[in-house]
């Protein structure tokens, strides 16, 4: 097929390689425009941009899609039909309605759950059993469209962000194939509405979500703890230092809400305790707890941040 890509995250990246794996033409990548970046900020082309660039496909950038001019250079790529994952733009009517078979999206979630930005996190946040992606027919509505497809994964008490990112990404981009190749075949695909009951907004993630609540239970800082790294990161405050938690434990345990019970930094939460497995020090390389106690030690009793 003729297809335009529009992405941005390293999400989208293995879906858009699956697309030209699979054979099909992508004659155009729409992504975020480049932003800066690191120490330098120096301006930096998303992940998708990158590839695409890389692979010596056409990319454009703009900041919106809503005017006639924007429109009609899309209309004018004549594509069979546009594959959308994690773009972070809007798409106008217009654009929608400009493929000849609409335009597809990718989205990490088992639709109507977790529309919106930050589906993969929120679900690990909420304790979810599991979660999934949809193939979407997109509509005007916030990912409101009629499914395609949805398949399904199981989340373990230790599920990372970082895991189900790669394992939905993979999972994505085998089902856009699959449904494009069906498209292709003139094979039955059926658009299933989605139910009015269960809808829940994945909002954008904020950094001061990060910070660790001890009032709240072990079991949901836990959560935090996998579901917010590597961004925004979890942190702790300790005096008038911030220490991020890369991995941490549940462990049984009971005292004042932020209130260190042991020699190995066992924190004392709403319910049971939270024991930070590894940590980062402001200035300093990420370590294991023990390591970062043999040189700054936190004694029994420290009431933490």
């Amino acid at each position: 097929m003729k297809l335009v890509f529009m992405g941005t995250p390293d999400f989208s990246v293995p879906i858009l390689d699956s697309l030209i794996e699979a054979g099909h033409r992508v004659v155009c990548v729409y992504s975020q425009p480049p932003r800066p970046a690191g120490r330098g900020h120096k301006e930096q082309l998303t992940p998708v941009h990158a590839f695409a660039h890389a692979r010596g496909i056409p990319v454009r950038t703009p900041k919106s899609l809503k005017s006639p001019e924007a429109q009609a250079e899309f209309a004018a790529l004549d594509a069979d039909a546009a594959v959308v994952a994690a773009y972070g733009l809007i798409l106008p009517q217009a654009v929608l309605d400009a493929p000849r078979l609409g335009c597809l999206n990718v989205h990490a979630s088992l639709l109507p759950r977790w529309r919106g930005a930050a589906p993969i996190q929120r679900a690990i946040l909420a304790g979810d059993p599991e979660t999934g992606v949809t193939i979407m027919q997109m509509d005007a509505g916030l990912d409101t469209g009629a499914m395609l497809a949805r398949e399904s994964i199981l989340l373990l008490p230790d599920s990372t962000a970082s895991w189900l990112h790669d394992m939905l990404a993979a999972m994505g981009a085998r089902m856009i194939v699959e449904v494009l190749r069906k498209l292709e075949d003139e094979e039955p695909v059926p658009a299933v509405a989605q139910p009015a009951e269960g809808v829940t907004y994945a909002h954008k993630l904020a950094k001061e979500e990060g910070l660790l609540n001890w009032d709240q239970s072990a079991v949901e800082l836990d959560r935090k703890v996998r579901a917010l790294n590597p961004w925004p990161g979890v942190w702790f405050e300790m005096g008038a230092e911030r220490v991020k938690v890369m991995e941490a434990a549940v462990v049984p345990g009971a005292g004042a809400p932020g209130t260190v019970l042991d020699d190995q930094l066992t924190v004392a939460c709403g319910k049971f305790a939270l024991r930070p497995l590894k940590v980062q020090r402001a200035g300093k390389a990420a370590m294991s707890v023990p390591e970062m106690l043999r040189g700054h030690a936190i004694p029994k009793g420290t009431v933490l941040g």
